[in-house]
């Protein structure tokens, strides 16, 4: 027992033991916080270790009370509210974990464990500006180092090259400090050079593997940089040690939505949502993984809660208009025009809800006016995205090129000789989902989604011309030895393995955006088959004008630039089918609809595979889809909306000159279309 006379030192004495003992035996730690609370009855710390000891042997209740009784005698403390924050959050508690934790700072700005775990309970919930907001004030109070400190002030303050030049500094005279190491890779990961960023986080984990904050950074970075497979390692770990680590929890949904496994990826988000209910970004995110998988009334149902949640949250409304077979009713209607009335509307809502109200309006024959909806959207989204038509047009210039017949014949047989994949490309919206849908019932045929592997190879051959001082990734296709083409085909068949679930031998890249690396593709494939989808311009053009896509396809916001892209797309695929006969199978989409048997023989005669008349009854298949079209494939084809595009003929006027004659001929390609790219391309 402790004198309540002894000296102060003998008290700090007797706290350090109590405190040491709490992780490897928190029942003497309490009785050890008892006595010194029988010897000085008002000792905040023992009080707060004793809150902690309580919840650790499980009397979460008692904890509850004491931790509430210290906050509430000391207002200016945070620490209580901490362990409280905590506490909820082991209870599944998650707004109130959120609240507890916000308070905490806000009382005691200057405490990192808040900051870190208010980040991650952020993160749970989908709110990623808050996170990353609460991780800055973390990083910038959990180093006492004066270098340190400046690099975290000068992050918080996203000054990158003063952050970059004092932890550059500063490591060239630690060069372990993790601490250090995690925020130059922060600093890597912001300015999007990923590999930086995994090459420093992965030596941080290295150095130190229970440092799960570097941990839970590389995870993410490994999502970003599309390595699910390394990315899941990582969560895994993180979850092992702490199976209700929020972000983490998150996390591992999103990867698992990624690699298609969609049931464990609801089970997640099912828990998150019990946790942080009043949050409406998690539900979108349940909705998106529901809607993929073919839960079509949960789904809306839980878009329905975020827009409960977050009546200003154009995102759910686009998510439900998106569905393409849902109707809004009236009040939906007057629910979306009010929105839009107000003036500190963020403008990617605003754009989404411009979006969704057209859609209604198309919906409810209002024509005029659903157009005029979907023209503002457009403007607004067109606004926000750097896209320069110029820049298309180069890409497929130095496509056609490159890929000349002489250069793809001294080529001929380098690439890898695995025959599993099955490209289907063309343009967003022109029927590709249809024709995935229609393979994938194929009993050899896996569908998988749109795959960003061959995208990312492009990536890193674009870094490669870069370092040999090229401009584009063709330059570096140009400079390469033949053998590495098998490299590149392997390597794609490795990262693809994750997104196979079945077993099947064949399996589907439906990634339209695919037909720009055709050339690259039957070099490092030359096996593969690829099947090129192709719908009526006006149908395509303004199918794809009237969608809101989550990122890319920045051609889509304009009826000039979306007609010069088609343009560009039909020379670029007339060129391919000149240099190499035969290799891409077209899908007429308005042919399919008018003799799907006929179209679907050809197209699995092209594939090698056997007529399977399942594949003509595609909408029993209930495999995950992804993409806008995941409703409409579940139906039989339907012919009404081959010409649905001529309701709204009248506007469509600036689409059709930039069109020109592709409009004319279709579907036929006119003469001189490939011609005009030939004659500029160097």
């Amino acid at each position: 027992m402790i004198a309540a006379t002894e000296p102060s030192a003998t008290l700090d004495t007797a706290f350090a033991n109590a405190a040491r003992l709490l992780a490897r035996d928190p029942e003497l730690a309490c009785r050890q916080a008892a006595e010194i609370l029988a010897a000085v009855p008002a000792h905040p710390p023992t009080e707060l270790l004793l809150a902690q000891a309580d919840a650790a042997c499980g009397r979460s209740d008692a904890a509850h009370r004491r931790l509430l009784d210290l906050a509430g005698r000391h207002a200016d403390w945070g620490a209580p509210l901490l362990e409280l924050g905590r506490l909820h959050a082991r209870a599944g508690r998650g707004n109130d974990a959120i609240a507890a934790l916000r308070e905490a700072v806000a009382r005691t700005p200057a405490l990192p464990g808040a900051w870190l775990a208010l980040a991650d309970h952020l993160a749970a919930t989908g709110d990623a500006a808050g996170a990353e907001a609460a991780h800055a004030e973390h990083v910038r109070h959990a180093t006492s180092d004066p270098r340190l400190m400046s690099a975290a002030q000068a992050l918080a303050a996203n000054d990158i090259p003063v952050a970059e030049r004092l932890l550059r500094d500063h490591l060239r005279q630690a060069p372990t400090d993790v601490a250090a190491i995690r925020m130059l890779a922060e600093v890597a990961a912001r300015i999007g050079r990923l590999e930086d960023a995994e090459r420093l986080l992965s030596r941080g984990v290295e150095l130190a593997p229970t440092f799960q904050a570097a941990r839970q950074n590389l995870a993410m970075v490994l999502h970003r940089a599309n390595k699910p497979e390394l990315a899941l390692h990582h969560v895994e770990t993180l979850l092992r040690d702490d199976p209700n680590h929020p972000s983490a929890r998150n996390l591992k949904a999103v990867i698992l939505c990624r690699i298609g496994d969609y049931t464990p990826a609801i089970e997640l988000y099912d828990g998150l949502v019990r946790e942080y209910p009043d949050h409406g970004r998690i539900w979108l995110s349940l909705g998106h993984a529901l809607k993929t998988a073919g839960l079509r009334e949960r789904a809306i149902a839980a878009y329905r809660r975020s827009i409960a949640l977050e009546p200003g949250f154009g995102e759910a409304y686009w998510s439900l208009a998106n569905l393409k077979t849902f109707r809004f009713d009236a009040a939906d209607i007057a629910a979306m025009r009010h929105q839009l009335g107000r003036s500190d509307l963020d403008p990617d809502q605003r754009a989404q809800f411009e979006f969704a109200l057209a859609k209604a309006l198309e919906d409810a024959a209002d024509y005029p006016t659903a157009f005029a909806h979907y023209e503002r959207g457009n403007h607004l989204r067109r606004s926000r995205l750097p896209y320069r038509p110029e820049d298309a047009r180069g890409r497929v210039q130095r496509s056609i090129g490159l890929f000349t017949s002489d250069f793809l014949r001294a080529r001929e047989g380098a690439g890898c000789a695995a025959d599993d994949p099955i490209f289907v490309l063309g343009l967003p919206r022109a029927g590709s989902t249809l024709v995935e849908q229609i393979l994938s019932t194929h009993p050899q045929v896996e569908g998988t989604m749109e795959l960003p592997e061959v995208i990312a190879l492009t990536h890193e051959l674009r870094r490669l011309a870069a370092d040999g001082n090229g401009t584009s990734y063709h330059d570096a296709i140009a400079a390469l030895p033949p053998e590495r083409f098998r490299d590149y085909g392997e390597q794609y068949m490795a990262r693809t393995r994750v997104h196979r679930k079945t077993g099947r031998p064949r399996f589907i890249d439906k990634m339209p955006n695919n037909f720009l690396h055709v050339g690259l593709i039957h070099l490092m494939l030359p096996n593969a088959r690829i099947v090129d989808v192709r719908r009526h311009p006006l149908a395509c053009c303004f199918s794809g004008f009237k969608q809101y896509f989550a990122r890319g396809q920045a051609f889509s916001y304009s009826l000039e630039d979306i007609g010069r892209y088609y343009r560009e797309y039909v020379a670029l695929m007339a060129h391919f089918d000149d240099v190499l006969p035969g290799r891409v199978h077209r899908v007429v989409y308005e042919r399919l609809v008018e003799d799907t048997e006929a179209e679907v023989r050809a197209l699995l005669a092209h594939c090698g595979l056997e007529f399977d008349p399942a594949c003509l009854r595609f909408f029993e298949n209930d495999r995950p889809v992804r993409t806008a079209s995941s409703e409409q494939v579940r139906q039989p084809i339907y012919k009404d909306g081959v010409d649905h595009w001529r309701h709204f003929e009248p506007w469509l006027g600036p689409l059709k000159a930039a069109l020109g004659d592709v409009l004319d001929e279709y579907p036929d390609v006119p003469p001189g279309v490939v011609a005009a790219y030939r004659t500029t391309a160097t």
